[in-house]
């Protein structure tokens, strides 16, 4: 029955020797984030589908699925944590096959909830070791030292928050690269592992995309800043294998995420990036988010996101900007004008901080 196991993205290639249930272990078993288990779905909720390495397989009450531990922080969906010890209940936190226990969600979905799991067991090894996606790739991971970004151009994709955009620019700056011959690639950095993003820059134009879950993480949720950014430095050296003359990053979630700010307010992760891309939903979100930045330092190269399909907020955001002494006129950035390569390629001293 292994063929119908429905597995989430970071089980394709996990082929566990044997389960070990979950009476068999102490109640006080502490469960780590990457911890590889199977379930048995007993309701479904809000992910009616799991994402396979393939493709995205429908749900069923019974089915098996297999999936790794894991924490999510999404402002417009769910926050979801590994639990400490083994629970009689578990949810599905990502359509990856990110499982943990819901801690809040989004109104909209208090109504249809998580899908709902219980667990058959942890996949094991032949050593009758649990097996975890992180410690098998961790020993992988590079150790930072700001040196792969020296060999290309680092554009950062941020948002004013969850949904603001920052993806689609991300995808569509690729585009207008590629329609200009300049070779570029993508990493989703940090997030919940789930392929959609990286395959939009893909289909747009990146010569290569890729993200954390090629190491491992189920997510980047409260992952230590040592781990972010060796992380970065291996994404970054793995995409040489193309030769980018840019390589757009893209940081998940708004500025006043933990990982995000922690990453922008690293003054030695922020003198490996070349440029900025700030996106945003509203022209006030726009304002005070470059004010944000701002303040620590950083001052975006552009704008762009949702606010630029209205013409009327990207006249408010304009004329904001150009009443202020303390801000320069930035260019906004429509997707047409960055599928017409029309990024500020010459402006490149964007930020304030010193290592």
């Amino acid at each position: 029955m292994e063929n119908r196991i429905k597995k989430g993205i970071l089980c394709d290639q996990i082929k566990p020797n044997h389960l070990i249930p979950q009476t068999e272990l102490s109640p006080n078993h502490a469960i780590q984030a990457g911890d590889i288990a199977l379930f048995e779905v007993t309701e479904i909720g809000k992910h009616t589908q799991i994402q396979t390495a393939g493709r995205n397989m429908t749900l069923a009450i019974g089915d098996l699925i297999m999936g790794a531990f894991g924490a999510r922080y999404a402002t417009n969906q769910f926050e979801g944590y590994v639990p400490e010890h083994p629970q009689e209940e578990y949810h599905m936190l990502g359509g990856g096959g990110i499982i943990g226990i819901l801690e809040s969600a989004h109104s909209k979905l208090e109504k249809e909830g998580p899908t709902r799991l219980k667990m058959v067991g942890f996949a094991a090894d032949q050593s009758g070791q649990i097996i975890n996606s992180i410690s098998q790739e961790s020993p992988k991971l590079k150790r930072f030292d700001g040196s792969n970004a020296a060999k290309t151009k680092v554009i950062l994709s941020l948002g004013s928050s969850m949904d603001s955009g920052k993806t689609t620019t991300a995808a569509f700056l690729c585009h207008g690269f590629a329609k200009q011959g300049i070779k570029s690639a993508y990493i989703k950095l940090t997030g919940t592992a789930y392929p959609k993003d990286r395959n939009l820059a893909y289909d747009m134009g990146a010569g290569i995309a890729i993200d954390f879950v090629n190491y491992g993480f189920p997510s980047t949720y409260l992952r230590s800043e040592i781990e972010l950014l060796n992380l970065y430095e291996t994404l970054l050296e793995d995409v040489f294998s193309i030769d980018p003359e840019y390589v757009v990053v893209e940081i998940a979630d708004g500025l006043f995420q933990r990982e995000t700010k922690m990453l922008l307010q690293n003054p030695v992760f922020m003198n490996t990036v070349h440029q900025v891309v700030f996106s945003s939903g509203d022209s006030l979100a726009a304002v005070q988010g470059v004010h944000t930045l701002n303040n620590w330092g950083i001052m975006p190269a552009a704008l762009s996101g949702l606010f630029t399909a209205s013409p009327l907020l990207i006249k408010e955001v304009r004329e904001y900007l150009s009443e202020r002494q303390d801000l320069p006129t930035l260019p906004i950035l429509t997707l047409e004008d960055l599928t017409l390569g029309k990024w500020p390629i010459n402006k490149v001293n964007f930020h304030l901080l010193q290592a």
